[in-house]
């Protein structure tokens, strides 16, 4: 069986991400997606196929029983739900997390302890520096230490991409970890950029985005902004006015040393502050040395325009990117063994006068000139448009409409960056629920999997297994090194190797091998076990696809004929019966799609 058939479509049509609304799924045909949509107040969608796609794109995927409980509250009543989060009780789900040891440790204490470990590194190091000598007893020991000290920054790591996929498959506030999602990938961080970005990084998963997913966007631009892992990550913490612009506290002027009376300690007292002012000015030598070599880091203003705020067509400069950046000096971290987090030092801040998108910043302010940028962009109709457009893609389709977009856009506009109420016009919204933008996205790996997690009604797990799989599958949960996050489009993951490597995925689950995953524990399956293998395809199809599937999937369910023969299978051990059923659904082209 080739892969094309079981596809149902060649793979160059499968990238282009038709959708299958009912009528494709009676009959076959593909109808594909418009680019302009005209806005009106009919759904099209019937009333059940709405609550499916409500449930595909708010939450990972329905979990058994889903759909009859939105069916009794009422979809709209659900919707509004999942748009305040904080009146959903979670503690299910809080009690789980608390499993979590590193993650629920005090960040401060956490970066303390980092630097007192970095010290003792620099020791060993040092006295080891000098010496041929093998190591004793208690240096092996000492050594031992260091790198479990070294490991637990990757147990920092693993335990906050384990605890990012329990609470995407346990989490009852739905909307609110799918809105994270969105939002870490729009504020992409890469957790291996430095030694003590792990320990910011939980800071701006647990403080940052979750609490502002749905807030006002220009509080969460300010908390990204003094957020210690994004600082960290685009280098802002290390910029400082180059020596050419003036700053709050200029290191060429010399603090004024009050003169010491004879009386007062005699010749001794001025030659002490004698070499006071010698060992000053050669501490403020060195401070202009660093300055010089360091000077403006431009990463975070530029990225913050053309990423996070304008959009790459936001109508902004180089000259824009530069007068960001000097705005922005002086924001930076905290040592570690001071807890590592954010504070302004006016000696490094660029004190002249900026012009940012033809607003003027006069000189000699200090933290207010990065807090006017920040206003100054989440005001901006381009910004509107940016973050309306990113949102319409996320929910709608690759190519939302530019009706839906304007309307969502004005929306933002008029509520003065409100994402909850941006959110509300765009999953309101006739294109939201029209047949074109029904089953129209691809999932990215961590939708597949978190989605096929809760298909088969699996727990959460605290092991990293479940995140390695969704690496495996080419998404590692903070690791994507650059600022641009991962593809938003369907057509960016959906390859020959891709496909191949999702229908392994969907027969391991089926064999056991995702952890938490017994097929056991699906209601629905457990009167056919022994059924004739037709009914156990309609009711896999029932359960796992929401009884809509194309003829030509069907017709592998049916004879169980494995679309990878002749492409190798791995390690996945051959199957039969309804667990082949079921990983060939898990595989099939219905459910990489929602």
């Amino acid at each position: 069986m080739r892969i094309a058939k079981f596809f149902g479509i060649s793979l160059a049509v499968l990238v282009s991400i038709a959708p299958i609304g009912a009528s494709a799924q009676r009959s076959g045909a593909k109808t594909p997606l418009k680019t302009v949509i005209a806005r009106s107040d009919v759904r099209e969608l019937p009333a059940d196929q709405q609550i499916i796609q409500a449930l595909s794109r708010l939450s990972f995927g329905a979990k058994p029983g889903d759909i009859l409980k939105v069916r009794a509250i009422g979809l709209d009543n659900w919707i509004d739900q999942q748009l305040h989060p904080e009146k959903i009780n979670d503690d299910a789900l809080n009690s789980f997390v608390a499993n979590y040891s590193a993650l629920n440790q005090d960040q401060n204490d956490l970066l303390r302890q980092y630097a007192e470990q970095q010290r003792e590194r620099r020791e060993v190091k040092r006295e080891r520096a000098d010496t041929t000598k093998p190591l004793t007893a208690d240096e092996i020991a000492q050594m031992r230490q260091l790198q479990q000290q070294a490991n637990s920054r990757r147990q920092v790591v693993t335990q906050l991409q384990s605890s990012r996929v329990a609470r995407a498959v346990a989490s009852e506030r739905q909307l609110q970890e799918v809105m994270t999602d969105f939002w870490e990938n729009h504020f992409n961080i890469y957790a291996a950029k430095g030694a003590p970005e792990p320990y910011y990084i939980v800071d701006f998963d647990q403080n940052v985005i979750r609490p502002n997913a749905l807030g006002k966007f220009r509080d969460l631009l300010e908390a990204v902004a003094k957020s210690p892992a994004m600082l960290f990550y685009l280098d802002n913490a290390r910029s400082m006015a180059d020596s050419t612009q003036p700053t709050l506290r200029d290191p060429n002027q010399l603090q004024r040393v009050r003169p010491v009376p004879f009386g007062r300690g005699g010749f001794g007292a001025i030659m002490r502050t004698a070499n006071e002012m010698q060992r000053q000015q050669q501490q403020q030598q060195q401070q202009q040395q660093q300055r010089q070599r360091q000077g403006l880091n431009e990463n975070y203003g530029r990225e913050l325009l053309e990423l996070h705020t304008l959009g790459v067509d936001g109508g902004y400069t180089q000259q824009d990117v530069i007068n960001v950046a000097r705005a922005f000096t002086g924001w930076t971290i905290k040592p570690p063994a001071q807890g590592g987090g954010f504070v302004f030092r006016p000696q490094v801040h660029d004190a002249g006068e900026k012009v940012v998108l033809g607003h003027k910043l006069r000189a000699g302010r200090g933290m207010e000139d990065a807090e006017d940028v920040l206003d100054i962009l989440a005001k901006s109709p381009a910004t509107a448009h940016f973050i309306s457009f990113k949102l319409a893609r996320r929910f709608v389709s690759d190519s939302p409409s530019k009706a839906l977009v304007d309307h969502a856009a004005r929306v933002y506009l008029r509520t003065d960056g409100d994402i909850r109420e941006v959110v509300r016009s765009i999953i309101t919204s006739p294109e939201f629920f029209s047949q074109q933008a029904f089953r129209s996205k691809v999932k990215s790996p961590f939708e597949v999997v978190v989605s096929a997690m809760r298909a088969l009604n699996a727990p959460p797990d605290t092991s990293p297994r479940t995140a390695q799989v969704i690496a495996y599958l080419g998404q590692p949960i903070f690791g994507h090194q650059a600022p641009n996050g991962w593809p938003e489009t369907g057509e960016s993951w959906m390859n020959t190797g891709a496909i191949l490597n999702r229908i392994n995925f969907g027969m391991a689950a089926a064999a056991g091998r995702l952890p938490g995953v017994d097929i056991r524990d699906l209601p629905a399956l457990d009167t056919i076990r022994s059924a004739p293998r037709e009914k156990q395809v309609d009711a896999v199809v029932a359960a796992i696809l929401n009884g809509m599937v194309s003829p030509d999937t069907r017709a592998v369910l049916l004879s169980g004929e494995h679309p990878m023969l002749g492409a190798g299978s791995g390690n996945i051990p051959p199957l039969s019966g309804l667990p082949q059923i079921l990983g060939l659904a898990l595989g099939s082209p219905e459910f990489q799609r929602h």
